[in-house]
């Protein structure tokens, strides 16, 4: 939308670190399976093909580290049509939070648990 743009009529590097951002948020809250995260850290991203408008993106998300209160992905984001790679964003860590006192609280999580969680959700996907 125009209003994504900067004035190269490209994606505004700022607006997609903001859909990055909740997209992660979304899937770290689908993966735990609490509303309460929040984001601790965005460690590199990086830029690699511009994206116009009219363009539509999609992400890709994956779970690359769990700890005992927070989650850790990484996000693609490329363009749909031809799959070329708009930016990368790894090392997102989201922390679990009481909502009573705002402190780290433990998940309960594992990676392997979510990873089998994730296998179990794509066979279901396939039937």
């Amino acid at each position: 939308m125009p209003s994504d743009l900067n004035y190269g009529l490209s994606l505004f590097g700022g607006r997609a670190l903001q859909w990055i951002d909740e997209e992660a948020a979304i899937y770290a809250i689908c993966q735990l399976e609490t509303n309460y995260l929040v984001t601790k850290h965005i460690g590199e991203i990086s830029f690699e093909a511009p994206a116009m408008q009219g363009d539509v993106v999609e992400f890709g998300l994956e779970t690359t580290k769990v700890g005992r209160t927070s989650i850790t992905v990484s996000c693609l984001v490329r363009n749909k049509i031809t799959k070329k790679t708009i930016c990368q964003a790894d090392d997102i860590v989201f922390v679990q939070i009481d909502p009573e006192t705002g402190q780290p609280a433990p998940h309960g999580k594992t990676l392997e648990e979510l990873e089998q969680q994730t296998k179990n959700e794509i066979k279901t996907l396939n039937l």
